[in-house]
């Protein structure tokens, strides 16, 4: 009996998935447990398994195509079993359409100049309609810092998009700037605009953020924090670090002051279920890592239960695993509490959106030399902007600025973390 193969649900929040690559062809002996395909989810890119035994007969869902949690994508079954009923709405493969197969097959000679066509030397990035090549904004920008001619990368991405690693091969393979056509030549860059379709994780980023914004209450607070001795603090703890290779960074000690005021604060430690509200006993803290198209937030579990140079190697090592697209869901789902740091981009100060069902999520900005007002003197000292965004159903103004005042306090005094 032939057995589907469905689209999974691969990660909690996965509502579509995007075959990224077939590993079995039509026709290979499948067995159940082999790996049929990489699936892009929300988060993610994950291995689809197969759930029965036989010959893969027919893929349902092409490569770069998108299916909803549930579709029919694949289907196994006896090398002489009937599969029509499935086979009758297959998405060739390849990614061609059925217009341009007709179409080739009713006329042959024309195919020939284009056959030919290919056997030169020619760019074999895909292009958006309105000839522009189609690449990632990082992959544009990467690109454009070396001096590439995207024209000359071939794309891995969902229907021969150029991602990040394109750029990342051609470089090593020693594509370089001298390879690139002269800027006359270059038709494709006179497009008014480019359409760029939409990978599963930035349309989760939309929704989720229409869910939030909309129905969540938000307010904000803000507060001024000397970070003077938490760099000093720092400083120290890398020294006693340095012999081994390892490092802390200043997000990792706001991570663990974060967790640490969490511990004293339960009621911003909670979730907002609907008819109730849930005081989480243990600190699992969200850090937001971004990726290629959007990002993610790898979780610390335990975080007031840690030390600095266990959430810095923690972090860094999920991180990189975030950036590639590896990390399980159970790494990115569950957070109590979530922190966005864009102080390493130069940003002063910023509002976060709430990830529900979250009550909470602090906004982090960068250390800046402030002169501020110390007995009676004006002073330099380092400074940094924090700002809370409070789901109001969860947290009120006094529960949030308490909170606050806690975590300014360990900050400008790193040894109250630790009592």
């Amino acid at each position: 009996m032939a057995t589907k193969v469905h689209m999974e649900a691969l990660s909690p929040t996965m509502e579509e998935g995007q075959v990224v690559k077939w590993l079995k062809s039509e026709g290979d002996e499948v067995t159940s447990g082999d790996i049929l395909a990489e699936i892009e989810t929300d988060k993610a890119t994950m291995e689809l398994s197969a759930r029965g035994d036989g010959v893969l007969r027919a893929i349902l869902v092409g490569e770069g195509a998108t299916a909803p949690v549930g579709a029919v994508i694949a289907v196994i079954a006896a090398p002489d079993e009937d599969i029509s009923e499935f086979s009758a709405g297959a998405t060739p493969s390849s990614g061609a359409s059925a217009e341009a197969s007709d179409t080739a097959a009713a006329a042959p000679a024309a195919a020939e100049p284009a056959k030919a066509a290919t056997e030169a030397p020619a760019p074999t990035a895909a292009t958006a309609e309105g000839g522009r090549i189609k690449a990632s904004p990082l992959a544009r920008r990467l690109a454009a810092d070396s001096g590439l001619d995207l024209a000359t990368v071939s794309g891995s991405g969902p229907a021969g998009r150029i991602v990040k690693r394109d750029i990342e091969v051609a470089l090593t393979e020693g594509v370089s700037a001298s390879t690139t056509a002269p800027v006359a030549s270059r038709s494709t860059s006179d497009a008014d605009y480019e359409d760029v379709s939409l990978s599963q994780m930035r349309k989760t980023i939309a929704r989720r953020l229409t869910e939030s914004i909309g129905p969540v209450p938000h307010f904000f607070l803000t507060i001024d924090v000397d970070m003077g001795r938490a760099i000093e603090a720092r400083r120290s703890i890398n020294a006693v670090l340095e012999p081994e290779g390892r490092k802390v960074s200043l997000n990792d000690l706001i991570i663990r002051a974060t967790a640490a005021a969490l511990r004293r604060h339960p009621a911003c430690n909670a979730h907002w279920l609907g008819d109730s509200i849930r005081l989480f006993n243990r600190v699992h803290v969200g850090v937001a890592v971004a990726v290629e198209d959007g990002l993610i937030t790898p979780i610390v579990r335990d975080a007031d239960a840690k030390g600095v140079a266990q959430i810095g190697a923690e972090v860094r090592e999920m991180a990189g695993r975030a950036r590639e697209r590896k990390l399980q869901p159970d790494e990115y789902t569950g957070a109590t509490f979530s922190i966005s740091n864009l102080g390493m981009f130069g940003i002063h100060e910023f509002t976060a959106v709430i990830n529900p069902p979250e009550a909470g999520i602090l906004a982090i900005g960068g250390v800046e030399e402030t002169p501020v007002v110390v007995d009676g003197e004006v002073v330099v000292r380092s400074r940094m902007r924090i700002t809370m965004s409070c789901d109001h159903r969860v947290i009120d103004g006094a529960t949030g600025s308490s909170f606050l005042g806690t975590l300014k306090g360990m900050l400008e005094e790193p040894g109250a973390m630790l009592v």
